[in-house]
């Protein structure tokens, strides 16, 4: 049975959804892409350098108040959106309920039939991503707290 999706999670694969040519799932995802605030070069570093991609993807984390918030950039604009996709979807959520997220919602998006299988391969290498550092804070927070 699958998990319940996050709310905004579920608006976006709702939006893709209403969707039923390519083209306009393509548009979409390009939306997406200029949705994102500009990343420093700075943090264009290996450590935050998504493995698997075939284009140049960067994905950083940052907790505050019990929320995750991520930051991300590729040099593909089609990868871009994906990018904007997955931050616009998880952003401000716990790392638990990060952690909870399948990576089966893109098939629920119908993307997975437009996108080629290294730009599919590459959307779930930053998802996973995404869901490590999420762990980090889970973890960190486990190690920081009273027994």
């Amino acid at each position: 049975m699958p998990t319940e999706l996050p709310a905004n999670l579920e608006k976006i694969v709702s939006r893709f959804q209403r969707k039923t040519d390519p083209k306009q799932k393509y548009q979409q995802l390009l939306w997406y892409a200029t949705k994102l605030e500009p990343m420093d070069d700075a943090e264009k570093t290996a450590n935050n350098k998504v493995h698997g991609c075939v284009s140049q993807v960067f994905i950083t984390a940052d907790y505050k108040d019990g929320k995750v918030i991520y930051h991300g950039d590729s040099d593909a604009q089609l990868v871009k959106g994906l990018v904007g996709l997955l931050i616009a979807g998880l952003n401000g959520l716990s790392p638990a309920e990060i952690l909870t997220v399948s990576p089966n919602f893109i098939e629920a998006t119908g993307l997975n039939v437009s996108l080629t299988p290294s730009r599919a391969n590459g959307f779930y290498n930053i998802f996973k991503m995404m869901q490590k550092k999420a762990k980090g804070f889970e973890v960190g927070l486990q190690a920081s707290s009273p027994s």
